[in-house]
C-alpha cells in the first residue's frame, strides 16, 4: 500500500475497507504501514463522506476474493511475498519483505521516519559520518535531505560522499546500528545485506535540496573523486532537464501541476525551457501563461526553488509510475524578476 504506487482508486478501496474494519483492527493494520503511507490512506480516510451500502459490500467482496483460499500456513510467505511485489514493485516490496520475513534488524531506523528533520539532525549531528550515512539511505530521499540540510556544511558534503561509495550495509553493522539507536527509541533483531546506498541514492538526496547546497557538495566530492561526481550529476534530474522530456511527457505533467506554481517555477528560467512549456500548451492556455510571467512581480529565489522541487515531485511519481522516462544533471537567496 504505497502512496506512489497505488492509484487513487486503490487508495479509495483501502480507506472504505479500514474503516468497514473497526478501530482495533485497523490500527493493527496502521503498524505495518510508513509514515507517508499512513498519511495519504488516513487523508482517504478522513476525507471519504458518504459510502452507501453497495460500496462498502463492493470492496469487502473484491477483499474476500483476493483472500479466498489462502489460509494455509505453508504459502504464506509465497502469498506475501507475491502480493507486495505486485502492490509495490519489486525493489520497495523487497525492503519491506526483508522487514516482515527475515526478521527486524532496523526498527530502531524505522522509527526515526516518523520524526522531524530537526529532531534527527540533533540526535545525530554528533555521531561518526559513517554512522549518519548508514541512517540516511534507509529514509526517504526528500525526509534525508532535509536532515542533511540542517547539518554543518563539512559534516553533510562527508555523508554525502560516504553514501555515494556505501556499497551495501552487513547486517552485522545494522544490528549494531541499531542497538545505539533502541537505547533512544526503540528495539529490533535480524536480517541480512540490504542494498542501499550508492550513487542513485545520493542523487535522489541531491535532488530535494537547493541549487547552491548542491552545488557545494558536488564541488565537495569532485575534489576527492572525479568520477564518482560525474556519476551523480548524471542520475540527478534538475528543473532545467525538462528540456531533455518529449512532449508527451511534458503534456502529461501539465496536467498534474497548478497553473499558479508553473508561473512561480518558470520565474528565472531560459527562454528556451518557457518555450518548451508553451509549445505543449493551448494556444489559449499558453498566451495566458506568458501573461501571468509578465506581470507576476519579483519573486525570491527560495520560492522558485521550492515550486520547482514540488514539480520535480511529481515529475519522478510519473517516472516510478512509468508514465514518463527521465533523464538527468544539477546551482544563493536573491529576487528573480
Amino acid at each position: 500500500m504505497d502512496g506512489q504506487g497505488m492509484s487513487d482508486e486503490g487508495i479509495h478501496k483501502s480507506a472504505i475497507l479500514m474503516l468497514a474494519l473497526g478501530h482495533d483492527e485497523a490500527a493493527e493494520v496502521f503498524k505495518y504501514l510508513g509514515p507517508k503511507d499512513v498519511q495519504r490512506l488516513g487523508t482517504a480516510m478522513a476525507n471519504i463522506g458518504n459510502v452507501n451500502r453497495g460500496q462498502i459490500e463492493s470492496v469487502l467482496s473484491d477483499f474476500r476474493k483476493e483472500t479466498e483460499g489462502r489460509v494455509t500456513l505453508a504459502d504464506s510467505d509465497e502469498y506475501i511475498r507475491t502480493v507486495l511485489t505486485k502492490a509495490l514493485g519489486d525493489d520497495k516490496a523487497a525492503h519491506l519483505l526483508d522487514r516482515i520475513l527475515q526478521g527486524n534488524d532496523n526498527a530502531g531506523i524505522e522509527s526515526l521516519k516518523w520524526m522531524d528533520a530537526s529532531s534527527v539532525a540533533e540526535m545525530i549531528r554528533n555521531e561518526h559520518p559513517q554512522i549518519i550515512a548508514t541512517i540516511m539511505v534507509h529514509l526517504e530521499s526528500d525526509h534525508a535531505s532535509e536532515i542533511l540540510n540542517l547539518l554543518p556544511e563539512r559534516l553533510r558534503n562527508d555523508v554525502l560522499l560516504r553514501i555515494a561509495t556505501l556499497e551495501g550495509v552487513q547486517p552485522m553493522a545494522l544490528r549494531e546500528l541499531n542497538e545505539v539507536l533502541t537505547q533512544l527509541l526503540a528495539g529490533g533483531e535480524r536480517g541480512k545485506k540490504s542494498a542501499l546506498g550508492g550513487v542513485k541514492s545520493t542523487a535522489n538526496i541531491l535532488n530535494y535540496m537547493g541549487g547552491a547546497v548542491e552545488a557545494s557538495v558536488l564541488a565537495s566530492i569532485r575534489e576527492n573523486d572525479p568520477d564518482l561526481a560525474q556519476k551523480i550529476q548524471d542520475q540527478m534530474f534538475t528543473f532545467d532537464n525538462l528540456l531533455d522530456l518529449d512532449d508527451r511527457s511534458v503534456q502529461l505533467l501539465l496536467r498534474e501541476v497548478q497553473s499558479e506554481s508553473l508561473i512561480i517555477a518558470l520565474k528565472g528560467t531560459s527562454e528556451e525551457l518557457k518555450e518548451k512549456i508553451f509549445k505543449n500548451m493551448s494556444s489559449r492556455a499558453a498566451e495566458a501563461l506568458k501573461e501571468d510571467l509578465e506581470s507576476k512581480g519579483p519573486v525570491r529565489l527560495s520560492e522558485v526553488e521550492a515550486e520547482q522541487k514540488e514539480i520535480l515531485k511529481v515529475i519522478r511519481r510519473l517516472a516510478d509510475e512509468g508514465q514518463i522516462v527521465l533523464g538527468g544533471k544539477g546551482g544563493d537567496e536573491g529576487m528573480i524578476e
